[in-house]
């Protein structure tokens, strides 16, 4: 996977808006909320132009068997991939392009806390966000071919910023970047 990353794009969030509403009816009831996580949810930074979807559900089972309704969305399974009860999904355009990823986690696991507090730290706190910005643009301009790369090289910085929502006690807002479920 090549890695690009670019200044953010406003309509990121009307993206998610129109995809998380095609989500939630196809997960019905087990969908308590939809939440825009990672940099395409934070307005000032640059981006792999990759809409992430953290998908609160009821019953983290369940979305093994809702599968086949995310597959028809264009979504590929992939299981927990690396991570201790998420369901992981992604989707590719028609030029093979990756768009979304959906990342499902039942309600109650750490994981949505702490995704949505990341988010809501770099948006309260744009000096951080900009240090974030300007590494990712370093690692992508360094690994521009090796996604491992600079996943990793997020990955102390990312770190220290969790500490730091641990350490001053940041709470999840949701705000306009959650979809509840009808």
């Amino acid at each position: 996977m090549n890695v690009e990353v670019v200044p953010h794009n406003p309509l990121w969030q009307t993206v998610f808006q129109e995809e998380s509403a095609k989500i939630a009816a196809a997960m019905g009831d087990n969908c308590v909320a939809i939440h825009h996580i990672d940099s395409t949810s934070i307005p000032t930074i640059y981006a792999k132009p990759i809409i992430d979807m953290l998908v609160e559900v009821k019953n983290i089972m369940d979305v093994d068997v809702q599968k086949t309704v995310l597959e028809q969305l264009g979504y590929e399974a992939m299981g927990e991939f690396g991570i201790p009860g998420r369901r992981y999904f992604r989707k590719h355009n028609s030029a093979g392009i990756r768009t979304h990823h959906i990342h499902a986690f039942q309600t109650g696991s750490e994981e949505i806390t702490r995704h949505l507090a990341f988010r809501d730290y770099m948006i309260a706190h744009p000096v951080d966000a900009q240090q974030y910005s300007n590494l990712k643009r370093l690692l992508a301009k360094k690994y521009p071919q090796d996604i491992d790369q600079y996943m990793d090289g997020k990955d102390a910085f990312i770190r220290d910023i969790d500490c730091k929502v641990a350490h001053n006690g940041v709470t999840p807002k949701g705000l306009s970047n959650t979809v509840k479920s009808a």
